[in-house]
């Protein structure tokens, strides 16, 4: 079977990969098509364009680079045709997707959808044009399935999250020979994760870095996103006490005491290594002020949202300032919050739904082809 997959930056490149082995396992003949990244890629088939040339960040952003948009748009529809898959498999990035989805609709190519937009979160109309575009969607969120059906009555599949699936299945990491291939020293250390685009990793690097000289017992360590370079991350390493450490993120949770995180799938991330983190976010004014009148959760991180309460402090905006996070960082490393996180982090990883998300995703779209 030929397989047309459309994943945007890191997260979906990840779920987009564990996806295509799984499909690997159903259909000895899998051709692959993607938009995504080097992970995508080792897997094997062709790379049409990494995710890397299409990041951007929030509202001014993408509207910025508007025609640069409607130009892949364009591109990918023709690509589409030429390679004439047997299913479109679509990774959120919704921005985009939904837009081809609606052309390959009417073109008559089947539609499937892995990871839903975050119709839950703003815009909930875009339910109607996924029920007209998409023939199956496949949800990784415990209150997906519900909130489809009650609201919309569309009927989605929860096949869990792929993250369990993704960290249950890493290679151990070997703390003494990890602190020495890195040059860490002794002390516990605090992961810092700005995010993976430069503008967010700009506005919340320099205040993460600004605690470095009040926990001097701590050793902090950049998370490097595999979007970005070193010299990048160079230009904010003032002090001593500060390691950077690039496309390594789950090895370094993994031997971390806490974490700073930005907003977005790291905080789940996160949560599953047990780290207990302090989430935070912080847009330009005006891509906040649009934000804030058209998001209606109560949270940001995925954590609290499946929680349905705030098990995680979220700073967000003008709370992300040193003070407050200098506050937070010494409470989840220094109080009873430390040990609450614990338990609630166990609670949220059977909220989850267990391990097999991609496996069951892989069987359901090969097995709705086959039909």
């Amino acid at each position: 079977m030929k397989y047309y997959i459309i994943a945007g930056e890191a997260s979906g490149d990840l779920h987009a990969s564990n996806l295509m082995k799984a499909l690997q396992k159903e259909d000895v003949n899998a051709n692959f098509r993607f938009w995504g990244g080097d992970l995508m890629q080792q897997v094997g088939g062709t790379l049409v364009k990494h995710y890397k040339e299409r990041a951007f960040m929030g509202f001014i952003e993408v509207i910025l680079n508007l025609n640069k948009i409607f130009k892949d748009i364009s591109f990918c529809k023709k690509d589409i045709e030429s390679f004439h898959p047997d299913v479109i498999i679509f990774i959120d990035n919704s921005g985009f997707n939904l837009r081809i989805a609606k052309w390959a609709k009417q073109k008559g190519f089947r539609t499937n959808y892995y990871i839903s937009p975050q119709v839950w979160a703003s815009r909930a109309k875009r339910v109607h044009a996924i029920k007209r575009d998409i023939d199956a969607m496949y949800v990784i969120l415990p209150f997906e399935k519900a909130f489809y059906k009650n609201k919309f009555d569309y009927d989605v599949t929860f096949v869990g999250h792929p993250l369990i699936d993704a960290i249950a299945d890493r290679k151990l990491v070997n703390e003494f020979e990890f602190r020495t291939t890195y040059n860490l020293s002794n002390k516990p250390i605090i992961a810092l994760l700005p995010g993976s685009r430069k503008q967010e990793i700009t506005k919340m690097l320099s205040v993460m870095l600004s605690l470095t000289n009040h926990f001097t017992d701590y050793q902090f360590v950049i998370a490097g996103a595999p979007s970005q370079d070193y010299e990048f991350y160079k230009t904010f390493i003032k002090n001593q006490n500060v390691r950077f450490i690039d496309n390594k993120t789950y090895d370094l949770l993994s031997v971390s005491t806490a974490a700073l995180v930005t907003s977005g799938t790291a905080t789940l991330e996160a949560a599953l290594f047990k780290i207990p983190q302090v989430v935070c976010y912080k847009a330009s004014n005006i891509s906040y002020q649009i934000a804030k009148r058209i998001i209606t959760l109560k949270f940001i991180s995925l954590v609290n949202l499946i929680m349905d309460r705030e098990v995680v402090t979220e700073l967000i905006q003008n709370d992300f300032n040193k003070n407050r996070l200098k506050k937070e960082l010494d409470l989840i490393l220094n109080s009873e919050k430390r040990k609450q996180l614990f338990l609630d982090y166990y609670e949220l990883e059977k909220k989850l739904g267990g391990k097999g998300a991609s496996a069951k995703t892989a069987k359901l779209i090969y097995n709705s082809i086959k039909a």
